[in-house]
């Protein structure tokens, strides 16, 4: 089954996400399938880059957003 989760990126205390298609069994930092956005949670607002027709690309054909990336495509939007 293929998730679309984030993958820590960034130094200790200072996080940095991409958002990424990957299999739900390789590890968080793991192997990926494609990198589809990033999320910096330290700037003041968040920031949120998404390509959003590769997101819907990957939903439509079977991938699964987890519940923090599913909130970050909808503020995203």
């Amino acid at each position: 089954m293929v998730k679309i989760r984030l993958q820590r990126a960034g130094a200790k205390k200072a996080p940095f996400y991409h958002i990424v298609v990957a299999d739900s069994r390789s590890p968080r930092d793991g192997r990926i399938v494609e990198k589809i956005g990033t999320y910096d949670p330290m700037t003041n607002p968040a920031t949120i880059k998404l390509d959003k027709e590769k997101v819907a690309a990957w939903i439509k054909n079977g991938a699964k957003p987890t519940d923090t990336v599913k909130a970050l495509i909808e503020k995203a939007q």
